[in-house]
């Protein structure tokens, strides 16, 4: 897959924790809706399979409880929103929001590759204590974790002229 450049094209400042964490606030509250929604229809997929009844007894013994299949697909589900948005125009909607951007050195629009090493080492960084974005902080260049695994970086881009 061919990198594309980015549009606007520009030298751009690096984005600081506040601004980052805004724009994850903000796609915290979509990626919320779109798991509700996916374990909704995998529900209703599950009951159409096993039968209403079964499904009735199974969910009131606990048996469907951490259902490893249903927490697979909704992992695959959120790499899918991050990878999709990362990897086309370089920003999710909370980002655009924010007007911030996620690309390469050259700005060109990160692999699919990159964004799964991103998504990987973001969710490493949550389990850290959110230490891997804390390291923004004290980083020269406003690098998280999976800013400098990916090899990407984070960049506020200006208001687009009306």
């Amino acid at each position: 897959m061919s990198k594309h450049l980015l549009n606007p094209q520009g030298d751009f400042p690096a984005v600081g924790l506040g601004r980052r964490m805004a724009a994850m606030f903000y796609d915290f509250l979509l990626c919320t809706a779109l798991l509700i929604v996916t374990s909704g229809i995998y529900k209703m997929i599950q009951m159409a399979i096993i039968g209403e009844e079964k499904m009735r007894t199974l969910t009131e013994a606990g048996a469907l409880d951490g259902d490893p299949l249903l927490s697979t697909v909704l992992l695959f589900v959120l790499f899918g929103f991050f990878a999709k948005f990362w990897t086309w125009s370089g920003q999710t909607l909370g980002m655009q929001v924010w007007g911030i951007r996620v690309q390469n050195a050259d700005g060109s629009s990160i692999s699919l590759w990159q964004a799964l090493l991103r998504f990987v080492v973001s969710i490493a960084s949550w389990l850290c204590i959110g230490l891997g974005f804390f390291w923004s902080l004290f980083d020269k260049q406003k690098r998280s974790w999976h800013d400098m695994y990916s090899n990407t970086q984070l960049v506020r881009i200006p208001k687009k002229q009306k």
